[in-house]
């Protein structure tokens, strides 16, 4: 069959679903992964013709697409901070704001001699404690998360990238302490609110692990407010506490962060000029 009609299928089937620049993107990315094609082979040689095994890669992708599962999860994995990581339904998939996230830490780390030691708490696929085991070899990176599964597919991640993370199954909501003490503590929680959902898109709502996102709109810092208090007696002096945040919940999180005692909070925005991530200090 010829690789160009694929491409009509894919769009006839597609375009009704998602934009149709996006279905092009999707299209050449699963051209790339399961074929080994590039994205300008069709400019190329516009008459190529695939195999039956071939077609059927291109067929089960397309499948997967009309059900609205992600394309990250269609290839089985995805690029974060340049690095691969493989990801499947049991965690996120890496955004591009909790690499703005990391990029901070990254930042101020140059900028401290004695930071050591680092927790990333609900690690889900790994790649924020990952990436800053990979980028700053010399940190001890430990992370923990409530779902084993998880912390299979983050190890799997670690030995993908060739670094040392020490990973524990952990429910910060029930545990009292870290048992030890770390120089800078990061997390990216469950932030979305309930009363949120009619604004998120069908593909993250139907694939995506809900406990990762998800949190009570009654109480929606549960679990900033869980680590903050073992924060207290987690960090090292003047150690620094790193989040991910719910756009809206910014000011609410200030104000928590100050009255826990840390100081020198500051809240940030990501590129699209939303409040996303804040850090503060243990005095």
């Amino acid at each position: 069959m010829l690789l160009k009609e694929i491409k009509e299928i894919y769009h006839r089937e597609l375009d009704e679903i998602y934009p149709r620049e996006e279905v092009d993107s999707m299209f050449y990315l699963i051209i790339e992964h399961f074929l080994g094609l590039e994205r300008f082979i069709l400019a190329i040689d516009p008459e190529i013709v695939i195999t039956k095994e071939e077609e059927q890669y291109m067929f089960e992708g397309l499948s997967k697409l009309k059900k609205e599962q992600p394309i990250q999860y269609v290839l089985g994995e995805t690029t974060f901070m340049d690095l691969k990581f493989m990801v499947n339904e049991s965690v996120l998939i890496p955004r591009p704001e909790t690499e703005e996230l990391v990029n901070w830490v990254l930042e101020d780390i140059e900028n401290i001699n004695d930071v050591s030691e680092i927790i990333d708490i609900g690690t889900g696929s790994g790649c924020i404690a990952i990436s800053l085991a990979k980028l700053k070899p010399n940190l001890k990176v430990s992370a923990i998360d409530i779902s084993g599964s998880a912390l299979e597919l983050a190890k799997k991640n670690a030995l993908l990238n060739e670094v040392d993370v020490q990973f524990n199954l952990v429910d910060i909501l029930k545990t009292g302490s870290l048992r030890k003490k770390y120089d800078i503590i990061i997390s990216n929680p469950p932030y979305v609110r309930e009363m949120e959902r009619d604004k998120m898109r069908n593909n993250v709502l139907q694939n995506e692990p809900y406990s990762a996102l998800f949190v009570p709109d009654g109480n929606p810092l549960l679990f900033y407010r869980a680590i903050a208090e073992m924060a207290k007696e987690s960090l090292k002096e003047n150690g620094m506490l790193y989040f991910e945040i719910n756009q809206y919940l910014g000011e609410e999180l200030k104000t928590l962060l100050k009255n826990f005692n840390f100081s020198d909070v500051e809240l940030r925005k990501d590129i699209f000029g939303k409040d996303r991530m804040i850090k503060a200090k243990l005095p």
